[in-house]
């Protein structure tokens, strides 16, 4: 142990226990689900009633679970953005008790391509932090010797833009660590201002320099893509790495905004440097190992964010991987307890949680099971009552039950919605393609009445565009337009295209009638009638293998009519 580690470790047996109590708190909840979740709702309604929400609801009539049910439908965000609306124009009663200020609005893409602002109170930031506690005392709890040492966390700006009253809208991870505790703090590799970073490889580039020498417990971020890009920045400037690690310099392949230079001092590291170049000429490129003894990493793992894994896990000599938990804009709503999955036990102290069955999902009232009724082996679709202003909000993740904890249900997430495409964090949906495709031909001038588009896992992924259509240099340009209309519908798939971690759309010209006649056999095979089948637009599988890329047959294609 270092001096450092000795002078912070009072402090951090201190912090320890807390989080140690709100473990043990979180894990007997469990043994009473019903009447933990009765009592979160029922709290919720009662502070919550002289909002705009609540009185428009009838709050004050609501005695229990059924009669909340009754009062208020399962929405999504488009039906619940006027009263958001509100509360960003500065009306925070419309949806937040007195005396809850707004800390900021944690904002993500929309399924219609408007972003969702989701405000953050001290309320709704304790939770997280609450979640974040409990998640951190479990990790350490099966690794140990990651306790007191440098965490590196991958995180996006507090501020990415404002809300009309000023307010900074962005990622709710920035403002957890402007606002953590000095001890944690203190434990950060990287200091807080290079989130806002814009220039990905030069944001990776930075984390790179600033974690350097510093003896890393764990890397930590939402996407697996964020940590190889990482390392493979490094892999791609790893003499100007050195050489920077020689001199005490900073020097960054590209514009490195002045506010964050001023913040950033280093040291010069002559012997490290030397290591390094040593190591990378045995081994033929910069490796995590070169630099660290990370106990384990986290970062989501479920859904297709799993086919990232072998790569990760070969850059990091297979250390352990522990996944974040179901984590979104709207809060968190579960907390793995151990490593090697995607699954995590509900959370139930922070959150109302209904569970729509998978088969009933686009019923117009869909029923809802709450979360000591589901049963395991089942997949269900999320919706979420919580101090943000969710009122039975129709999250729209898909989980399957694999297990329980007590009464309570423990979840793995499996996709975004039904008709919704995911390969590093975009969550594209089938309307916004559509959307960005009638752009894309009204201002190319381009028709396009018939196309499928889908993710390949490449590096790096990108989405495919097949057409029935035989001029490739008009399949380039439509593709050309479609991704870019694309960055303009979706913030999300607009910050990784940025951010090289797509691709640009790539178009595949299948022979005339393709489509069409994919569409024809799967009528004949099914029977009915043409008016009753839809033509999909985005297939939501991705593809994995090389082969995959090659024309696909009319019966690959019709699995994903219907």
């Amino acid at each position: 142990m270092n001096i450092t580690q000795t002078i912070l470790k009072p402090i951090a047996l201190a912090a320890g226990l807390h989080a140690s109590a709100q473990a043990r708190a979180f894990l007997r909840a469990h043994r009473r689900t019903a009447q933990v979740q009765r009592r979160v709702l029922m709290d919720l309604v009662r502070r919550h009633r002289d909002t705009d929400f609540g009185r428009d609801h009838g709050f004050e009539r609501i005695a229990g679970v059924d009669d909340f049910r009754s009062a208020v439908p399962v929405r999504g965000y488009e039906q619940l953005e006027p009263y958001f609306q509100r509360v960003r124009e500065g009306r925070f009663g419309a949806l937040l008790p007195a005396g809850q200020p707004v800390l900021m609005f944690s904002r993500t893409s929309g399924a219609t391509g408007r972003p969702k602002h989701i405000p953050v109170t001290p309320e709704f930031l304790a939770h997280l932090r609450r979640g974040w506690n409990i998640w951190g005392r479990l990790a350490l709890r099966d690794h140990p010797r990651a306790w007191l040492r440098p965490i590196v966390q991958i995180s996006s700006p507090l501020r990415e833009a404002d809300s009309p009253t000023g307010l900074p809208c962005g990622a709710v991870s920035g403002l957890l660590a402007r606002t953590q505790k000095r001890i944690v703090r203190r434990m950060y590799g990287v200091p807080a201002v290079v989130a806002g970073i814009q220039d990905a490889i030069v944001k990776c580039y930075v984390i790179l320099r600033c974690a350097a020498g510093r003896d890393v417990a764990f890397i930590v971020t939402a996407n697996p893509s964020s940590t190889i890009q990482l390392i493979e920045t490094g892999q791609d400037h790893a003499q100007r790495l050195i050489r920077d690690l020689a001199d005490g310099t900073l020097t960054p392949p590209g514009p490195l905004e002045e506010a964050v230079r001023r913040e950033l001092r280093f040291r010069r590291h002559p012997a490290l440097a030397r290591r390094l170049e040593r190591d990378i000429r045995r081994d033929g490129a910069l490796l995590p190992r070169h630099l660290w003894k990370p106990a384990f990493l986290a970062n989501w793992t479920g859904g297709t964010l799993g086919l990232y894994l072998p790569r990760l896990r070969g850059l990091f000599d297979n250390v352990p991987i522990r996944d974040v938990g179901l984590l979104a804009s709207e809060g968190r709503f579960s907390v793995p307890m151990r490593d090697g999955t995607a699954a995590g036990v509900a959370e139930i102290q922070g959150n109302f949680l209904e569970f729509i069955p998978a088969d009933q999902h686009d019923q117009a009232d869909p029923p809802t099971r709450l979360a000591h009724e589901v049963e395991i082996g089942q997949e269900y679709f999320l919706v979420v009552t919580n101090c943000a202003g969710l009122w039975r909000y129709n999250l729209d993740d898909r989980v399957r039950v694999v297990d329980r904890l007590g009464d309570s249900p423990v979840i793995e997430f499996l996709c975004r919605g039904v008709r919704t495409a995911n390969i590093t964090g975009e969550k594209l949906t089938e309307r916004q393609v559509v959307e960005a495709m009638q752009l894309a031909c009204h201002d190319s001038g381009l028709s396009c009445e018939r196309f499928v588009a889908q993710g390949v896992f490449a590096r790096p992924p990108y989405y495919q565009l097949r057409l029935d259509d035989q001029d490739q240099r008009r399949a380039s340009l439509l593709a050309a337009a479609l991704d870019q209309q694309l960055q303009g519908v979706n913030v999300e798939y607009a910050a990784k295209r940025r951010g090289g971690r797509l691709g640009p759309v790539c178009p595949l010209l299948l022979s005339p009638g393709h489509l069409e006649q994919a569409q024809q056999q799967l009528l004949r095979q099914r029977g009915g009638r043409l008016e009753q089948y839809k033509h999909q637009y985005l297939l939501t599988e991705v593809i994995t293998e090389p082969g995959d890329s090659a024309e696909p047959s009319p019966k690959a294609c019709q699995e994903h009519y219907g």
